[in-house]
């Protein structure tokens, strides 16, 4: 059975380590640093098996040369259209692959960045910089179009499926949520429980498919209601006012939070 922990990078980044019960063997998705994933592979006595790039920003891919160093030989998955070099599988949408002899699809989700790819199966999603829990990420190079439909995918998730992304961003996330839904009881009862967890200074992650669409208000961007508290001057106008558009007018709103 796969095991996934979190491994700190940075202020607020996490690498995250897959192994499983029946291997010494690791992966590890977007190390941005490697000194932390070596220290981590060293007191558990594992090996590096080989590395899943979300995207090319610099804190997702920064240790990626030294851990190729220590560990020649291993795989580096990642995105085929991305200016990050250091890859050795080049991925596109609609492929799979078998890591510790678990199967991942691969989703193209632009956006964030246009090269950004998604690890998906049923139980498991390694979503990157794409979906936050109460969040998304800010889009450098994609549009709000794009990263709706990109979220799109990821909504037809099963609901149970474990969310795992690169970064903790939630309590943050959850401040916004609220000013958008300020009476969704479902968002209310996990900012308590998140403000529980960080006050013990507990990750807030994994969150789920299900969680987020119940309390993240980009995922609940097809409701016709989202968009009620958003500042008119944030407000995007769209033809038959589609969900992308409800989207825009949220990213905008959460880039002037």
């Amino acid at each position: 059975m796969v095991q996934v922990k979190a491994i700190k990078a940075f202020s607020d980044n996490y690498i995250w380590c897959l192994t499983t019960d029946n291997s010494n063997q690791a992966w590890v998705v977007d190390p941005g640093q490697a000194q932390s994933v070596l220290a981590y592979l060293a007191e558990h006595k594992l090996t590096l098996g080989g590395i899943l790039i979300t995207h090319h920003h610099y804190d997702h891919t920064d240790g990626v040369a030294a851990l190729v160093d220590a560990y020649p030989d291993i795989s580096v998955y990642g995105p085929a259209n991305s200016p990050f070099k250091g890859i050795t599988h080049a991925l596109t949408d609609g492929q799979s692959i078998s890591v510790l002899n678990i199967n991942f699809n691969i989703l193209a989700t632009p956006g964030h960045t246009l090269d950004h790819i998604c690890y998906t199966n049923d139980e498991l999603a390694f979503t990157g910089d794409t979906l936050f829990s109460g969040g998304c990420g800010r889009l450098f190079e994609g549009t709000p179009k794009q990263m709706w439909e990109s979220f799109n995918k990821l909504r037809e998730l099963p609901a149970s499926c474990s969310v795992y992304c690169t970064h903790e961003y939630t309590q943050a996330n959850l401040a916004f949520a609220k000013a958008v839904e300020p009476r969704n009881p479902e968002l209310l009862a996990y900012s308590k429980k998140v403000d529980e967890l960080r006050s013990n200074n507990q990750i807030s992650l994994p969150t789920s498919i299900g969680q987020e669409l119940k309390i993240n208000p980009f995922m609940r961007s097809d409701l016709p209601t989202i968009t009620e508290l958003v500042p008119e001057k944030f407000i995007s106008v769209t033809k038959n006012n589609e969900p992308w558009g409800n989207f825009a007018s949220l990213r905008q709103f959460k880039d002037n939070f």
